[in-house]
């Protein structure tokens, strides 16, 4: 089983430890190993990329997810990591124009289990994020499911089937949703506990939708009223999700039968609650507090259902965060948030004016600048030329600390590990032409709350614990990357890699001495 805390930086293992449970993180850590020094190896450290690096062993130059999002020349448009027009919705009306993994262009570990047992191996892959679901799972998984924002109902895509099982159907039924929002969200502990945190009400927190001011008690019974689409921005996100792998590991049976299956579980909340009001808010502490307890159940659960000793688990992030830069502000430390969009059009204006009208930037995407070619030709304009123009241009804000031709890395004066970095995540077809390098706390558009991306260790460095069959309690602190995930799992269920791996076994890992 793996599961992925969207936004769950390294430190967070940590940080609230006083306050966790015994059965939760700690546990984790008490009984597992502890892969303590792992960082992401590519470029941008987004959810899409990073949960599909988790599940190939692969980087975006390679298995394809180049973003959340990237522009499609093609196409011309901007294109989603995993939208397919192809398929419908199913379990949501007849909405049309869904999502498929047809974007992925590499196996997952999920995907060789299947092909390892001829297809007798069950793959169940969920989260409330589309995305975060769809790519774990592979090509040819048991099932996918996501949540449908409007009803709060876990769907599917007709990629997979045309029906949702009936189990899916029964979980839908109850509502759970909608009891976990009536209980309104209150701090877990008295407030006054929560030391590890800002005030309640500071200026670089988002209030949720609806609300004044972003501060507890959050009334979410009244906040429903103007839809559902505020769950994933409470805890009650993540526990709804794992009831829904409990539902799931009954309703397969998984882990009953004759082949090792596999359940991909993403858990969302931590990272919509992280964006919403930062790194050092009281509601993510709360968050983690609430997320260790459902942890802690849900091992139980597991210990009871399938047996200590017969399941396998691993606990990792697609990305970590950077502190809110009001909070970095306050803290007289070097930090801001860069206004991306007006900054684009403002270059535009700056390029028309050296080579001539039109749309010389074409989407500003993961960091990068995307030009237009077909109008770089016809003007006969080079590269070169647009690149002197662009740099200078862009080097003239404070939290920018360099501009990068991607199709020159090497010609950089950044350190290796940088361009290595950069070079992971550059993929031909789906890449900008210039990386815009942010200095460290400053970010993209967010003036309050906070988001991620960079090469910084507060977005880089990621959670890896596995704990259960055949693992050995330990801490190591050799140098690991997310690429090594899906191959050392390869190793430890014998079966074949996935096709674009580039990652290696943690040997410490699989060692039995």
């Amino acid at each position: 089983m793996g599961i992925v805390v969207d936004q769950m930086r390294w430190d967070y293992l940590y940080r609230y430890s006083s306050k966790y449970s015994q059965n939760g993180f700690k546990r984790l850590l008490r009984q597992g190993y502890s892969c303590a020094n792992t960082h992401i190896n590519y470029l941008p450290s987004y959810t899409a990329p990073g949960h599909t690096c988790i599940y190939t062993g692969s980087v975006p130059a390679i298995h394809g997810i180049a973003g959340n999002d990237w522009y499609d020349y093609e196409k011309n448009t901007t294109t989603y990591c995993v939208y397919d027009s192809s398929y419908n919705r199913v379990g949501a009306g007849k909405s049309k124009g869904n999502v498929s993994p047809r974007n992925l262009r590499v196996t997952t570990i999920t995907d060789e289990l299947r092909l390892a047992t001829n297809y007798q191996s069950k793959v169940i892959s969920l989260a409330l994020k589309d995305r975060s679901s769809v790519l774990p799972g592979g090509h040819k998984p048991t099932g996918v499911y996501y949540l449908d924002q409007a009803t709060a109902n876990f769907i599917t895509t007709s990629y997979y089937t045309n029906q949702l099982p009936a189990w899916v159907d029964t979980f839908n039924a109850k509502k759970p949703a909608e009891k976990y929002l009536a209980q309104n969200w209150n701090t877990l502990l008295p407030l006054n506990q929560y030391t590890e945190s800002t005030p309640d009400d500071e200026p670089f927190e988002k209030p949720l939708k609806g609300e004044v001011k972003p501060v507890f008690p959050h009334n979410t019974s009244e906040l429903t009223k103007q839809g559902l689409e505020i769950l994933g921005t409470t805890p009650y996100g993540n526990s709804l999700t794992l009831d829904f792998a409990k539902a799931a590991i009954e309703g397969e049976n998984l882990g009953g039968g004759k082949f090792t299956d596999f359940l991909a579980v993403s858990l969302s909340s931590t990272d919509l609650i992280g964006h919403q009001f930062g790194p050092n808010s009281v509601e993510i502490e709360d968050c983690y507090l609430r997320l260790d307890r459902d942890l802690a159940n849900f091992f139980s659960y597991l210990d009871a259902h399938v047996g200590k000793g017969n399941y396998l688990v691993f606990l990792t992030a697609d990305h970590g965060a950077a502190h809110a830069a009001g909070f970095l502000d306050e803290e007289s430390t070097p930090a801001g948030s860069f206004p991306s969009d007006t900054i684009m059009l403002h270059l535009n204006e700056t390029l028309q004016q050296k080579f001539g009208r039109g749309d010389w930037i074409l989407s500003h995407e993961n960091m990068q600048v995307y030009l237009n070619h077909t109008l770089m030709n016809q003007s006969k304009v080079k590269r070169e030329e647009i690149f002197a123009v662009v740099k200078d241009y862009l080097m003239q804000y404070k939290g920018i600390g360099n501009v990068i031709d991607l199709k020159n890395i090497a010609a950089t004066t950044l350190p290796a590990d940088i361009k290595t970095l950069m070079v992971n995540g550059y993929n031909e077809k789906r890449s900008g032409d210039f990386e815009i390098l942010y200095n460290a706390g400053w970010f993209e558009e967010y003036e309050k709350g906070t988001t991620h991306g960079t090469s910084y260790a507060y977005d880089t460095h990621i959670p890896l614990v596995w704990m259960g069959w055949n693992v050995k309690h330990a801490e190591d602190h050799s140098d690991i990357h997310m690429t090594d995930i899906a191959p050392t799992l390869a190793a430890l269920l014998h079966i074949q890699e996935p096709s674009g791996s580039i990652g290696k076994v943690i040997t410490g890992l699989t060692d039995k001495k």
